[in-house]
């Protein structure tokens, strides 16, 4: 037994060095990659809270900077960024730059240079600056496609104004979804453990070769600092969106024109699939590109252009990312049969969701909302509300008795009139209180408490 045990001591003696030699080295990288790096501090106007446009979970990474106390007070903030061009194009988020009055970049060396905006997506959440310098250092795009989960990654920015900062960690998952707050889903996000934090947003994640896979747009925090959990626009993303903000400082994407959700087990059988995938068509917009190609509700869409869809959520990434008139291969499962259709992007105007996701994201309430119809409106009499989609059992909600189709109305003492009131109300209500909730259903007014535990 004394000789098996001095085995194994031995063996991790002589395996310990080996261990320890294949861990990364990032002096070299860093040293590499920082000058590319940028600061962005801004300067805006606003008359409200800066801290009521965050989300209360996913935040994204603004510098904490000093809120306005009164209307029209200036709000100074600051993220990161980096040079893509020689001659002064950087890549951010476009939450950091977003109604900036004064933009300004600062590089490694000190030296300082006001920005101009050439164009921002809020969709994809970037914005392409440029500044008046050449020959600069430029950092290079790796394909986000072939980044792989477990991977060392590591990003620099300046959290809580700490400039160039440099943290590292792995890739913990590819393609995660975070609707906005308008249902929105157009970025399939890398999540790593980076630690980054408010101030962060903007910046690059590099691979180990000093190429950029992401830009760090978002993090999930109950309390504002990171907590292992970092979310990041892939590359292939980004390089697309750079090519139409530098042509025209605006950007296209694709629609299809369906409602869609995830296919459960249940779901699955019931339409004779051998498992649960895709995305099932719970509506098609009349005349949209879904409609003229004979694509139909229940039907479910399990590829696009050779790309499987395994989730609802992989549906509108694909899409967003085709441009509008080309043609695309849809394939789908229609009565067990799988069946290939052709399909005519549309474009995406400002006002329309590519994609209308049915599956949405219950805040802290257990609800989940969307607009109210303006001839519900019109016919209840009411200026505003929201109206509720779904509510999650065993919610605050639930146990105040709010059911899908109640159109919200009050909360506290702050009336609701659209979907972007409603969240930020929820923000700062207050828990183990009970809380007024009126609302209206099948045309009449109701008033309840709720109390969020």
């Amino acid at each position: 037994m004394f000789k098996s045990l001095l085995t194994y001591v031995i063996a991790i003696v002589v395996l310990s060095p080996s261990a320890h030699a294949t861990l990364p080295d990032f002096a070299k990288l860093v040293e590499q990659v920082s000058p590319s790096v940028v600061k962005i501090n801004t300067v805006s106007i606003s008359e409200q809270q800066s801290s009521q446009q965050i989300p209360d979970i996913f935040r994204e990474l603004f510098e904490y900077g000093n809120p306005p106390r009164s209307p029209s007070q200036k709000v100074r903030s600051s993220g990161s960024g980096f040079v893509i061009s020689r001659d002064g194009y950087i890549l951010t988020n476009h939450h950091v730059v977003d109604q900036a009055q004064e933009i300004q970049v600062l590089f490694s060396d000190r030296s300082e240079y006001e920005a101009t905006i050439i164009g921002t997506d809020r969709r994809s959440d970037l914005a392409l600056l440029k500044i008046k310098a050449k020959g600069l250092d430029v950092l290079e795009f790796a394909n986000s496609d072939k980044l792989k989960v477990g991977e060392w990654v590591l990003a620099i920015g300046s959290p809580f104004g700490l400039d160039y900062s440099v943290t590292a960690g792995i890739v913990s998952a590819k393609g995660r979804s975070l609707p906005t707050e308008q249902g929105e889903n157009y970025v399939p996000f890398i999540q790593t453990d980076v630690a980054i934090n408010p101030g962060n947003s903007g910046g690059p994640l590099f691979n180990l070769e000093g190429e950029v896979v992401g830009i760090n747009s978002q993090i999930f925090s109950r309390s504002g600092g990171s907590i292992g959990l970092s979310f990041s626009i892939p590359s292939n993303v980004a390089l697309r969106v750079i090519e139409q903000l530098k042509d025209s400082g605006v950007v296209e994407r694709g629609w299809l024109g369906v409602a869609i959700q995830d296919v459960n087990k249940a779901i699955a059988q019931s339409l004779e699939l051998d498992k649960p995938r895709g995305a099932l068509i719970n509506a098609v917009e009349i005349d949209s590109p879904a409609d003229k190609a004979g694509i139909e509700p229940g039907d479910v869409i399990v590829g696009i252009n050779g790309q499987d869809i395994v989730d609802a959520d992989d549906l509108p990434h694909l899409v967003g990312m085709l441009a509008p008139d080309t043609k695309a291969k849809v394939e789908i499962i229609r009565k067990g049969k799988r069946k290939s259709l052709s399909v005519i992007i549309g474009a995406l105007d400002g006002d329309e969701i590519a994609i209308a996701e049915t599956k949405e994201n219950s805040d802290t309430l257990g609800l989940s909302v969307k607009s109210v119809d303006q001839d519900q409106l019109r016919a209840l009499r009411l200026s505003g509300g929201a109206l509720v989609t779904e509510v999650l059992a065993q919610s605050p909600a639930a146990l105040a008795g709010i059911k899908p189709g109640d159109i919200l109305v009050q909360l506290g003492y702050s009336r609701i009139d659209d979907t972007d009131e409603y969240f930020q109300i929820i923000q700062d209500l207050p828990k183990n209180t009970p809380i007024l909730v009126r609302f209206y259903r099948q045309g009449w007014a109701i008033s309840k408490t709720i109390v969020i535990q």
